[in-house]
């Protein structure tokens, strides 16, 4: 059952006095956690220390226990109230989370709040491991080293790849106007990473794709998020928007739907998620993170 942290928590908001801004390190025991954002929720299980959480944002749906702790919204739009309705000592923030100034208000509330490093490597999610497990007072060795071999494996098997196949990530398709992944997003660094090339590199980030854009993309997957599909009304239905049918994956019906935190959370699974990709846009081929 999803518990929804409303309520206000006056007391602890005016409780703004010397406390020092977001850091690398405070001083915390981690004894009462919060996790905000679904691969520092993934992490923090992966080491062993999901007793420690007692709160957690909407992205975190891995493991499937997560699901029963109290949610506290999106970790980019969280509530001071609702993070000290929790009384944390601790606040593990991925880099996006925020807003900035709520994270600021509840620091200054002498909650220690400890951002984690970003990026679409291996190197980076080794390095996001270690700084979750340095928050929590515990080693993350084990638990980096265990990647770094899945991926080592997966890279092996990825680089005897002949074909590098047009990946095109879709990241939304409201009103019929598909959002496409440019470069400089965990989409591009992931395609790559599959050994696809990521047909919307010539655009910086995101933003949406006009007919003129798809004419030149040529891809030859489309790749989405599954709860995007779903929502946008389906596979059919996204395959049929006008910049999309245009194209050769359009033509061919080639449309890709993965778990978003899997495919672009770059966490413990993303030699998994790699390994999956790659089985999807190389015909014929499996591929396994073993």
């Amino acid at each position: 059952m999803r518990l929804t942290i409303l309520g206000t928590v006056s007391a602890a908001l005016a409780f703004v006095l010397t406390f020092p801004l977001l850091a690398d390190t405070c001083d915390s025991k981690g004894e009462r956690v919060i996790a905000l954002g679904g691969t520092i929720t993934e992490i923090v299980y992966a080491l062993g220390e999901e007793k420690r959480l007692v709160g957690v944002d909407t992205t975190s749906s891995y493991p499937a226990a997560a699901n029963t702790l109290p949610k506290l919204g999106y970790y980019r739009a969280v509530s001071a109230e609702g993070l000290l309705s929790l009384s944390p000592d601790l606040i593990i923030a991925d880099a996006d989370a925020g807003p900035d100034a709520i994270l600021d208000q509840v620091s200054r509330a002498g909650v220690c709040i400890i951002r984690t490093p970003d990026g679409g490597t291996i190197k980076s999610v080794v390095a996001r491991v270690h700084s979750i497990a340095k928050a929590l007072d515990t080693s993350g060795d084990t638990l980096a080293g265990s990647i770094e071999s899945a991926f080592s494996v997966v890279r092996s098997q990825v680089r005897a790849f002949n074909d590098r196949p047009r990946v095109m990530f879709v990241l939304s398709a409201a009103n019929g106007t598909p959002v496409v992944a440019g470069n400089d997003t965990e989409a591009d660094a992931i395609i790559a990473l599959a050994g696809g090339i990521n047909a919307g590199a010539a655009i910086d980030r995101y933003k949406p794709l006009t007919p003129e854009a798809a004419i030149a993309a040529k891809p030859d997957f489309i790749l989405m998020m599954d709860h995007v599909v779903m929502q946008s009304g389906g596979a059919d239905k996204i395959l049929s928007i006008p910049q999309i049918a245009m194209t050769p994956a359009g033509k061919a019906g080639n449309l890709i739907s993965m778990d978003g935190l899997l495919l672009l959370g770059f966490g413990p699974r993303t030699p998994e998620a790699i390994a999956l990709l790659a089985s999807k846009i190389h015909s014929g081929i499996d591929v396994a993170a073993r």
